[in-house]
């Protein structure tokens, strides 16, 4: 094919000398006049051949796999990087994302705007997260549920509406586990029902086939609908009187029951070292006369004169100012002066 560049300048220059490409309508009058050997199949056969070239070439990426499927039905998968396939209409590629958290809320409502927040106000899932708990009290349960695809196959082709499927399973495995403890639990344990909650609902998702693998269950703040607030306060200020009340009682006893646990533990330790001392005096004392009586045996005229001599030498001291008056002695009044002489004895 050879262009009339010149007529071209003319036509260009004629528009305002510009520089500006030619219309497209001028192009495609163009080429419809281009003599080509073989005429229009080539052309057609040109087509097919870029088509059929770009429908059998892929690429997946990298946090993603390909589903192919021959006529419909699964054939393989696919890993990251360029692929081969046969052509548009005989084999199909469904791409999947296996590594992507994607997150799921029930509750409340976030900063995102996006349809997977499960709670708008006036809604009809308004009260996804008023439950009844275990002591039949009623509490606002957000909680937030992040997953992921782990089975492509299974996430594609066994069940008709995964989204939905994991949206009704976990408010049910919510409100099963929730329904099982009381609200005093369901407060301050929330990671305990978190846990339980994941366990639980990744054993459901399994069993129904569903390629679905729980990354993690996140509880947000628990609370009792606002209505019963006021109440709830009042009893929880309550609560925490009582738990004072109970600490402080905890407190005293645990000063005044050791105190007097000691005493008493010294006062057993007294009366244990006074009776032991009074065992071994009479038990020196029986060994003391004892040992008196066998000397007595052997001779009991000295042992007996020496008990009585022992005897005066104890006794005497104690009587004071002693007067010895001779049986013969008629006259008393030279020993009455002998008080006046600092009490000398005879």
């Amino acid at each position: 094919m050879s262009w009339d560049w010149d007529k071209l300048k003319q036509q260009q220059q004629g528009r305002g000398g510009g520089g500006a490409p030619p219309q497209m309508d001028e192009l495609l009058d163009k080429l419809k006049k281009v003599k080509m050997p073989g005429g229009g199949p080539l052309i057609i056969a040109v087509i097919v051949i870029i088509l059929v070239a770009s429908s059998t070439f892929y690429t997946v990426k990298q946090d993603e796999v390909g589903i192919v499927q021959l006529f419909g039905r699964y054939v393989r998968t696919t890993q990251p990087g360029l692929n081969f396939k046969l052509p548009i209409g005989i084999e199909k590629v469904t791409k999947v994302n296996v590594k992507r958290i994607q997150t799921e809320e029930f509750g409340f409502t976030s900063t995102r705007t996006d349809s997977r927040s499960r709670f708008r106000s006036g809604g009809e899932n308004a009260n996804v997260s008023l439950m009844l708990t275990g002591d039949l009290n009623v509490a606002l349960v957000p909680w937030i549920v992040q997953y992921r695809v782990k089975n492509p196959y299974d996430y594609l082709f066994k069940v008709r509406n995964v989204r939905q499927i994991l949206i009704d399973m976990s408010e049910a495995t919510m409100r099963l586990v929730v329904g099982d403890r009381s609200i005093d639990e369901v407060i301050n344990k929330r990671d305990e029902i978190a846990v339980e909650a994941k366990g639980l609902l990744q054993r459901e998702l399994d069993q129904a086939e569903t390629g679905i693998h729980i990354v993690t269950i996140e509880m947000k703040r628990t609370n009792v609908p606002g209505p019963v607030q006021p109440s709830w306060n009042e009893v929880n200020q309550a609560t925490q009187e009582k738990e004072q009340m109970i600490y402080q009682a905890r407190e005293e006893y645990n000063k005044a029951i050791p105190a007097a646990r000691g005493e008493a533990e010294r006062t057993v330790k007294a009366a244990e070292g006074y009776a032991l001392n009074r065992v071994n005096r009479a038990e020196g004392d029986a060994a003391r006369f004892t040992s008196i009586y066998q000397e007595y045996i052997k001779a009991q005229d000295v042992t007996k004169r020496r008990m009585y001599l022992e005897t005066l030498r104890e006794l005497f001291p104690k009587l004071g100012p002693k007067y010895i008056v001779d049986a013969d002695q008629k006259n008393f009044l030279p020993l009455l002066n002998m008080a006046n002489q600092n009490g000398i004895q005879k």
